[in-house]
C-alpha cells in the first residue's frame, strides 16, 4: 500500500475509533473510493455490519457509538428524544416492558436504511420532528451547550466511557411523549413519568411550552403536572403558550380535567405503582 493510501487509513481508524461507524457515502465525501475501501475490507481493517456502513476490525458494535456516528459522522439533525431518553435519565422502571430497549430518535431528517440492519440488541424507532418544530440544530462536537439549551437538548453520557449523546431534556422528553399518546394505556404510563418529574425546571418548561406546536401534547402535560400538585408548575408561566380552544377528548369516557379541557382516564390512581 502506498505512503498516501497509508496516511488516509490511519486517518480514517482514528476517526473510527472502538466504536465508531462510516457510512459509504461519508467515505466517498472523503475521498475513500469504492475500490480503497473494498482492499481496507479484504485486508482485516474494516468490516460492515450491514451493507453501506463500516466499522474497523475488533470495534464494537454498541448503540452509543452508532447514535453518535449519525450526529457527528453523518452529520444528521437526529437527537435521543421521548421515551429513551427518559429512560437514559433513570426513569426505566417506569416505562411499559420492553419499551426501555427502543432508541426513539426523533429530528427532521429520516435515518439511513442501514440503521435497521445492525444486529444491536436494542432496536431504533424514527418519530420524525415529534411535536417542536424547530430549526435542525448542529449535532457537531463544537455546538455550544447554549445552542443546545435554547431547543431543549443537552449532553448526555449513557454509560461511563462512552461517548456522550445530544438527547431532550427531560422538559422537551416529557412533551415528545405526550404528543405521542394515543391511548389510555400510554396515558397511564405518562402519568407515571409525571409523578416522578419532581426536578423540573420551570424556565425551562415554560420555553418548551412556548416552542411545542401540539396543542394535545400541552394540555395532557399541564394536566398531569397540576394532578401530581408538583411546586414547580406554580412558576410556569404560559404567556404565549398557545393551549387552543375547545374540548379535546384523548380517551373516550374519560374525565374532562376543568382546567385544561382534556379528558383523561378516570381510574389513572389505580394504575400508579
Amino acid at each position: 500500500m502506498s505512503v498516501q493510501n497509508t496516511g488516509k487509513l490511519n486517518l480514517l481508524l482514528a476517526e473510527l475509533g472502538d466504536t465508531r461507524l462510516v457510512s459509504s457515502r461519508w467515505l466517498r465525501v472523503h475521498g475513500y473510493s469504492n475500490s480503497l475501501v473494498a482492499r481496507y475490507v479484504s485486508s482485516g481493517w474494516l468490516v460492515s455490519p450491514a451493507r453501506g456502513v463500516y466499522i474497523r476490525k475488533g470495534g464494537r458494535l454498541q448503540w452509543e457509538g452508532v447514535v453518535r456516528s449519525l450526529q457527528v459522522g453523518e452529520g444528521l439533525p437526529l437527537h435521543v428524544g421521548g421515551r429513551f431518553a427518559l429512560s437514559l435519565q433513570g426513569h426505566e422502571h417506569y416505562l411499559r416492558l420492553g419499551d426501555a430497549g427502543t432508541i426513539t430518535l426523533y429530528g427532521a431528517e429520516r435515518p439511513p436504511g442501514w440503521l435497521d440492519k445492525l444486529s444491536l440488541a436494542q432496536r431504533f424507532e424514527y418519530l420524525g420532528k415529534g411535536p417542536f418544530d424547530l430549526p435542525s440544530a448542529s449535532l457537531s462536537v463544537d455546538v455550544s451547550e447554549t445552542a443546545l439549551s435554547e431547543q431543549g437538548l443537552t449532553w448526555h453520557q449513557a454509560t461511563p466511557g462512552a461517548e456522550a449523546l445530544v438527547c431532550s431534556t427531560s422538559e422537551r422528553a416529557m412533551l415528545e411523549l405526550c404528543d405521542g399518546v394515543s391511548d389510555a394505556t400510554v396515558v397511564y404510563e405518562v402519568d407515571a413519568l409525571m409523578q416522578a418529574m419532581t426536578t423540573l425546571r420551570p424556565q425551562r418548561v415554560s420555553l418548551m411550552l412556548r416552542q411545542c406546536r401540539s396543542i394535545k401534547a400541552k394540555r395532557l402535560f399541564l394536566a398531569l403536572a397540576e394532578r401530581h400538585g408538583h411546586a414547580w408548575l406554580s412558576h410556569v408561566s404560559l404567556e404565549g403558550v398557545d393551549l387552543g380552544r375547545g374540548k379535546r377528548a384523548l380517551v373516550p369516557g374519560g374525565r374532562l380535567h376543568p382546567t385544561y379541557q382534556i379528558t383523561l382516564p378516570g381510574d389513572l390512581d389505580e394504575h400508579l405503582a
